[in-house]
């Protein structure tokens, strides 16, 4: 196998965890002599997502897809998302009766469900017939996979996530980062309200809070909440900077499948706090005191204070892209030989 095509409705400008984990994918899958091809939104004329503009939904055609999927000369499909690009591969695969793998980064009833007035139970349906139509489902951890499982997905397959440990890593702390009062309570990510960001921001810490991120709920987040410190959309060397210089980093998503600013900040050598649900349980380790998980966030942010930098740095030190992308390719591998797809 020398040739993947990849179909997703995340992409750039959009910044995520689909997108980073495709990103840094697709850079080890190139180290291993593996040609990556992309079929995204760029390439299709789109329009912005009732309720969430940031991200893109491609009005395609079936006839364009198949011509950039055919273009591509593929050895093997992955198709990463759900959205109008998914569905409109999967239909082509089905067709040519050709393999494929999918993935589940997201949880997409639970998102629909909270935008709108779907039942949640319509939604798992529709997951399980998108996923189960494939011969390989990649999940990221384990905890997600049983859950998965007990939804009705098959075929269900691992694939972790990693860090780049060169650009996110511990620096000299400042005594007033920010220009605010130590200690310093900090979260990453989509400013949405999958996020659960109030369960963060209601609470009586000491010191301060700051959000970085962007999304539909940044300007009213920001209305009610004067005191935080919003920094808005930051990536590269100037997010790294920011990590490092919190005290905890807090997690306050019930929904997210894995979590990729958990081990951003643990490789910047700072502690989480989380609730005790798929994804930080997947990897907050018990007794690693690199973390505090419990389902009341204040204790966990006022315990993860007194966990160890080091300890947080070295459990990052488990996840790397190398690793997390061999996963991937040998998922593909296993998609492939799996038996044909039933007539469409």
């Amino acid at each position: 196998m020398n040739k993947i095509t990849i179909v997703t409705d995340a992409w750039y400008p959009q910044v995520n965890g689909v997108v980073r984990s495709i990103q840094n994918t697709n850079r080890e899958l190139e180290r291993m002599g593996i040609d990556v091809a992309m079929v995204t939104p760029q390439s299709f004329r789109n329009i912005p997502c009732p309720t969430y503009p940031e991200i893109r939904l491609s009005v395609a055609t079936y006839w364009q897809v198949a011509r950039e999927i055919e273009a591509s000369k593929p050895d093997a499909v992955h198709i990463a998302t759900e959205g109008p690009l998914g569905l409109l591969a999967r239909r082509w695969c089905l067709k040519n009766r050709v393999p494929f793998s999918t993935s589940y980064h997201t949880r997409f009833p639970e998102y629909v469900a909270a935008r709108f007035p779907v039942p949640i139970r319509w939604m798992q349906a529709f997951v399980r017939w998108f996923h189960n139509a494939g011969n390989g489902c990649m999940v990221a951890t384990a905890s997600l996979e049983r859950e998965l499982a007990k939804l009705g997905l098959r075929n269900l397959l691992r694939w972790s996530r990693g860090i780049d440990q060169s650009m996110f890593h511990p620096r000299p702390l400042e005594e007033k980062p920010f220009g605010l009062p130590r200690p310093i309570f900090l979260t990453v990510g989509r400013v949405s309200v999958e996020k659960n960001l109030p369960a963060f921001l209601d609470l009586k810490l000491p010191g301060s809070k700051v959000v970085v991120g962007d999304g539909p709920a940044m300007a009213d987040l920001a209305r009610r909440y004067p005191d935080v410190l919003f920094t808005g959309l930051q990536t590269g060397k100037d997010l790294a900077d920011i990590y490092a210089q919190a005290d905890v980093f807090v997690f306050p998503s019930r929904t997210d499948t894995f979590g990729n600013t958990i081990l951003e900040a643990l490789a910047s050598g700072v502690p989480v706090a989380a609730y005790p649900v798929t994804g930080p349980i997947d990897i907050i380790e018990p007794g690693s005191r690199a973390g505090v998980l419990h389902e009341d966030l204040q204790q966990a942010c006022l315990a993860a204070l007194d966990c160890s930098r080091d300890n947080a740095r070295a459990l990052a030190r488990k996840f790397t892209w190398e690793a997390a992308s061999r996963q991937f390719l040998d998922n593909v591998r296993t998609s492939q030989k799996r038996l044909a797809l039933p007539a469409p």
